[in-house]
């Protein structure tokens, strides 16, 4: 027979891990319905790479700044999960900003050529 304590540790293990995935998932989904891909293969990877970015730069900037304690009760732990969900939008906006690049220079454009029609729609929208 397991001992109670052992089991209920594992318990709460499990549903703290269970919401940082569901904030991970969250934020995918915030972004995705924001910009939608062009393509399956667009979708799978940027879905990829806001899950590995939510996660992972959650996990680097929680033990970064020594967040752990955090966790200890539901209002930290709500708060640890808006940080892993924002770390994930900027995952989802560097994968798009490859894609739009990747896009740009099929057109026989260079990368100059693109920052500065970047910087006119900017300056355009800001000086509006």
């Amino acid at each position: 027979m397991t001992e109670p304590a052992t089991t209920a540790a594992g318990g709460i293990a499990l549903y703290k891990l269970g919401a940082f995935g569901f904030a991970a998932a969250m934020a995918a989904i915030v972004v995705m319905a924001l910009t939608l891909p062009k393509t399956a293969r667009e979708f799978v990877v940027a879905l990829i790479c806001t899950l590995i970015a939510s996660i992972g730069g959650g996990a680097a900037v929680i033990k970064g700044f020594g967040l752990m304690t955090w966790a200890d009760d539901l209002f930290g732990l709500c708060a640890l999960l808006g940080l892993v969900f924002a770390c994930g939008l900027p995952g989802w906006v560097l994968i798009r900003g490859f894609f739009a690049y990747a896009e740009y220079r099929k057109s026989g454009q260079s990368f100059i050529k693109m920052l500065q029609d970047l910087m006119g729609v900017v300056r355009a929208a800001v000086f509006k």
